[in-house]
């Protein structure tokens, strides 16, 4: 990141940052969900918003999640660039035909040049807040052939994509982690645009990868810095987005460790990482000293546990021993 003038903003605020700059530079901007206007939504993500563009660019919706997307398929098709917030990852199931079926194929399907929605939904582990609350939906949205899919971890990486993703052509689900709301980082005063595909390395290592994405990202950082007191350099490949992957920058890692980690908050069976083991075994098979490994969520529902939930989802201490099993 180069630039001479610099803030630092939470996670939050660089979210409402972003949408109301594309709101400024572009009048067909819209936005809109349940409690996103007055109330400023749920997380306060959208706080303020109403107040400065009014009720008819900043919309407070029904509770119909169903709703939400049909109208933001049709506004964009009439040549508006929605922004549409889902309260909870978990409820896109409720709109999943909207969501899967008809943003994730319609542009294939009838043609269309451009169809710019971008559908925002806060996802993870909350401290026990159950199964439809703390969902990780993003291994059924990658499955949609037409979807982006963006999971930004730092406030800079939160702006930057969003900015994107808002200007872009593509229907984008853009996920964000209800723990990263509070985070802080350095964020550019002045413009700037992180580019869908294209991961960053966040800690340099020479010992093992560990490819991984949204909050898990500091839960990596933290466990390479374990490992690096005990002598193990680990390389920390935080992917932004999975669609489109960043293939080259997990194979090049790779190449340079012969040793793999994947890690999600998500359900281990069908997840983002038996994708990614395969296009490392397809690709990358001669480099690799060890087999790979999967650090993931237990294959069950979340429970409203606070102390259980830390039981099902991966931690620090299970990404080091990941790590350590493959030296």
């Amino acid at each position: 990141m180069t630039t001479t003038e610099k803030t630092e903003l939470n996670y939050r605020w660089a979210i409402n940052h972003a949408i109301a700059e594309e709101m400024r530079r572009d009048p067909t901007v819209i936005f809109y969900g349940e409690d996103v206007g007055k109330h400023g939504g749920n997380f306060g993500v959208s706080r303020a918003l109403q107040d400065e563009f009014g009720e008819q660019r900043v919309i407070d919706t029904p509770i119909s999640e169903q709703a939400i997307i049909g109208t933001a398929l049709g506004a964009a098709l009439t040549g508006l660039r929605p922004v549409v917030e889902i309260m909870f990852a978990g409820f896109l199931c409720t709109c999943f035909d909207g969501i899967f079926m008809k943003l994730g194929t319609w542009q294939q399907r009838y043609h269309c040049s451009s169809l710019p929605v971008v559908v925002r939904a806060p996802m993870g582990a909350a401290g026990g807040a159950g199964s439809e609350h703390s969902f990780s939906p993003e291994a059924l949205l990658i499955h949609s052939p037409g979807l982006k899919v963006a999971v930004p971890s730092t406030p800079y990486d939160a702006k930057g994509l969003l900015k994107t993703a808002i200007r872009g052509s593509d229907p984008v689900i853009y996920l964000e982690h209800i723990l990263l709301y509070t985070r802080k980082g350095t964020v550019p005063s002045e413009e700037y645009l992180v580019p869908f595909g294209q991961a960053d390395i966040k800690r340099e290592g020479k010992d093992a990868t560990i490819v991984t994405y949204s909050a898990m990202v500091f839960k990596a950082l933290a466990a390479a810095e374990q490992l690096s007191q005990e002598g193990i350099e680990a390389e920390v490949v935080d992917l932004r987005t999975l669609v489109p992957l960043d293939e080259e920058a997990i194979l090049n890692s790779v190449e340079k460790t012969g040793k793999l980690v994947i890690v999600h908050e998500a359900m281990e069976r069908g997840g983002v990482a038996g994708e990614i083991t395969a296009i490392v075994a397809d690709k990358a098979f001669d480099y690799l000293d060890a087999p790979i490994k999967r650090v993931a969520a237990l294959n069950v529902p979340l429970p409203h546990s606070a102390k259980l939930e830390a039981m099902c989802i991966p931690q620090e201490k299970n990404i080091v021993e990941a790590v350590k099993s493959l030296l």
